[in-house]
């Protein structure tokens, strides 16, 4: 590719080198499950914030900055599939339909061992598909994952 050609990458992103934090946004409307987790990345000592939307929609309104300031990258989005209101699929599709949050990296979080939820997940570009019931009960392997994930992957 030739440097003086125009590209269509964002020029907004940060620099993988200089990554210290990746706030992980969890989407979870299960408290026991939602506080599983947060508590697995404090006994992990990850030192990475941990936000949480109860919903898709309460999502869409963090990353998009309109209840209190946009998520900055980089972030990754651990994301359950049955909720109210706004489900993990639809989620999904709203996410991937806006270009301000399209490349956004999302691991699907589910009890959903449904062959089918699995293919849609990947249809809609998830990085990863976790059953929780093989996760180690206290998501501290789920944990460590990610964090072995954000340090060797360059997100957006």
């Amino acid at each position: 590719m030739n440097e003086d050609e125009p590209t269509c990458a964002s020029t907004n992103r940060a620099n993988p080198a200089m990554v210290e934090r990746v706030t992980v946004l969890l989407v979870e409307d299960d408290d026991v499950d939602a506080e599983r987790v947060i508590r697995a990345f404090h006994k992990t000592g990850i030192p990475h914030p941990v936000r949480r939307a109860r919903d898709g929609i309460e999502a869409l309104e963090i990353l998009r900055g309109e209840t209190e300031e946009p998520l900055e990258r980089p972030y990754i989005i651990l994301l359950d599939l049955k909720m109210p209101r706004m489900g993990g699929f639809q989620f999904l599709g709203c996410l991937r339909e806006d270009p301000a949050l399209a490349d956004s990296v999302v691991f699907v979080l589910t009890t959903s061992r449904n062959e089918s939820d699995r293919f849609r997940a990947y249809l809609q570009n998830v990085a990863g598909y976790i059953v929780k019931s093989r996760t180690s009960g206290d998501f501290v392997d789920v944990a460590s994952m990610l964090e072995w994930y954000w340090r060797v992957v360059d997100l957006p």
